[in-house]
């Protein structure tokens, strides 16, 4: 079974339940928050998709309908991999905005395209470099790996084409709800399954797709940065504190668990690589 990454929001809440495990009386268990509507847990395909955790949708990462700017047309996909948001523009000057996870891939491919194959829990093989470069993880799926839920590419997939082929850039599910908001150390686009399927039914084949430029997304979207737990957020004096104050619980957690801290170092490290390998191939 393909290894699913968690991310590093795990840890405050790792810090947490250390806390609560020092504490004199032992608190009452807590039942998660439901999830937002439109995230439910739901069957599709014969696949059941469990519902997304409500405190990933902080900073904008839930699907809502907002003013749109941009000067596209109605029914184009707008990505967005530095403010690691997607648009899917509608009349009337506004849009639906999902939020997503970049991959290397998806952070160097620029310009546009368009949706020239859809499908349904497809199936997914890794590429011959991903093979190389991580034999560990990948080499048992190079023969391809059949749809479902442990499957990288989540419940849809829209292929983009250049000139009439496919140009490897795709959007999709993903099974690791936790790398939305994320640079990651592989694949194109990823959107929460549930987003992925919603998608699906509003694109039709042939939309055109536009990927903004570093100075695009600057211009319409402002500065961006990352949070202490690696996720993107606009870059103002208000996140930046909370990040010095995040950090500083998350360096607390890593103190007190030193395999955690060796797990977020790793992790760091291949975001890190992702943003060279995009910036080698001409992203930013």
């Amino acid at each position: 079974m393909l290894v699913i990454k968690l991310f590093a929001q795990c840890a405050a809440l790792a810090l947490v339940t250390m806390m609560a495990a020092c504490a004199p009386k032992t608190p009452e268990p807590q039942e998660p928050p439901p999830p937002l509507p439109g995230y439910e847990a739901l069957e599709d395909g014969g696949f059941q998709i469990a519902a997304v955790d409500p405190r990933l949708m902080a900073d904008g990462y839930q699907r809502t309908e907002v003013i749109y700017t941009g000067e596209e047309k109605p029914g184009t996909v707008v990505v967005d991999p530095f403010a690691r948001k997607l648009y899917l523009v509608q009349e009337g000057g506004m849009a639906i905005r999902y939020g997503i996870a970049v991959g290397r891939e998806g952070l160097s491919f620029k310009g546009a395209g368009v949706i020239g194959r859809m499908e349904k829990w497809p199936s997914w093989t890794p590429t011959a470099n991903m093979v190389k470069t991580r034999p560990d993880l990948y080499l048992e799926f190079a023969g391809g790996m059949s749809g479902g839920l442990d499957n990288p590419l989540g419940s849809r997939a829209l292929y983009l084409y250049r000139n009439g082929k496919d140009s490897n850039f795709r959007i999709h599910g993903t099974i690791d709800n936790n790398s939305i908001g994320h640079a990651t150390s592989a694949g194109c686009i990823r959107l929460y399954n549930q987003d992925a399927i919603d998608l699906y039914g509003r694109v039709k084949m042939g939309a055109k797709v536009k990927v903004r430029s570093y100075d695009e997304s600057l211009a319409l979207e402002g500065p961006y940065m990352e949070d202490a737990y690696g996720r993107a957020v606009p870059d103002t004096p208000e996140n930046q504190a909370i990040k010095v104050q995040d950090a500083a619980a998350l360096a607390a957690a890593e103190a007190a668990n030193p395999a955690l801290a060796a797990y977020h170092a790793a992790a760091r490290a291949e975001e890190e690589a992702a943003r060279r390998q995009a910036q080698a191939a001409g992203g930013n």
